[in-house]
């Protein structure tokens, strides 16, 4: 009481108290994670980009994600006639890993301890980056956790094996991943133009188990034909990079590539693979917002984050529902 705000009913309104995740709770202890989903930034981009500043992207994309703090009623979706993330979703928001400037391997190391840490809580870990060079620690995190088939929204196939001696970059994750024995696959999508990789790098990830659609491909084969060349019963980590998207939407990174989604088109993609699939992991990278003063790009993130996590819950609770 004493007129400080704090009285219960309180409005809370996104502008106010701590930008966590959603405005979700946040834990400090990596050891006492209780959540169905658990955020973890990765503000990481040493040395690996032509624009730097996706560092920013974590503290950006919190910020945004207010503006969709909900609460505990879920929200509401009319098209869908469906309430998302409602009280029965538990989500944290577990803060950063710690990043040594510089040092790319420890920051990678602490990175995929935190995804360890939300794993081994059973909780579904989201990590909002930071280059794409943050994905390398989080799959490497999955080593004990079984198969997986990697879905990627992106403008750039990211399969460069080394670059003057870095193996470890934004132009590598792919490469890494494909070199796990328990990644069963690769399903890269939106990737087009001038990329970071050479035609030997597109032999290669095909060669290892890549199935490469440009945008203009999905265009044409629809959103249910692309879904169904993912193999079935696959369990899906998703890497979204937010240059998947055109830049007339997602201006806030470092390396733009006209001529990429629009928003619908990657959510449907997103309901889609939730409806068809079991998802096990997701990181949304490459969020610079330096380069959008409007903020857009950032909103953008929280809310493909939002509503993909909402997807992902509601298809849980069905199939929950009718094994009771």
């Amino acid at each position: 009481m004493g007129g400080h705000g704090y009285e219960s009913g309180r409005l809370n309104l996104p502008f106010v108290g701590i930008s966590t995740f959603g405005k979700r709770p946040y834990t400090e202890d990596w050891s006492r994670i209780e959540a169905d989903v658990a955020i973890l930034g990765a503000p990481f981009d040493f040395g690996t980009q032509f624009r730097p500043g996706a560092r920013f992207g974590p503290r950006s994309v919190r910020e945004a994600s207010t503006l969709f703090s909900f609460g505990h009623a879920g929200a509401y979706d009319h098209e869908d006639d469906a309430t998302y993330l409602g009280s029965d979703v538990r989500i944290v928001d577990i803060g950063d890993a710690d990043i040594v400037h510089t040092d790319t391997e420890k920051s990678h190391a602490n990175i995929e301890a935190g995804v360890r840490a939300i794993l081994k809580a059973g909780a579904l870990p989201v990590v909002i980056g930071g280059d794409h060079s943050v994905n390398i620690p989080c799959i490497r995190a999955f080593d004990d956790q079984g198969p997986i088939h990697i879905l990627q929204i992106d403008a750039h196939l990211d399969f460069v094996d080394e670059r003057h001696g870095v193996r470890h970059g934004h132009g590598n994750p792919m490469r890494r991943a494909a070199e796990m024995v328990y990644v069963t696959g690769l399903t890269q999508l939106g990737i087009r133009n001038v990329s970071s990789t050479a035609k030997e790098g597109y032999e290669a990830a095909r060669n290892m188990g890549a199935d490469i659609l440009s945008v203009r491909q999905i265009r044409k084969l629809g959103t249910e034909a692309v879904l169904a060349r993912i193999p079935k019963g696959a369990r899906l980590y998703v890497t979204i990079d937010i240059d998947g998207f055109c830049p007339s939407i997602a201006p806030g990174t470092g390396t733009p590539s006209h001529g990429g989604f629009l928003y619908y088109e990657v959510l449907e993609l997103l309901q889609g693979a939730a409806r068809a699939h079991d998802i096990v992991g997701i990181d949304l990278v490459e969020v610079a917002p330096d380069y959008d003063p409007t903020g857009s790009t950032a909103i953008l993130a929280a809310q493909v984050l939002l509503n993909f996590l909402g997807f992902i819950f509601h298809e849980r609770g069905k199939s929950a529902g009718a094994s009771a």
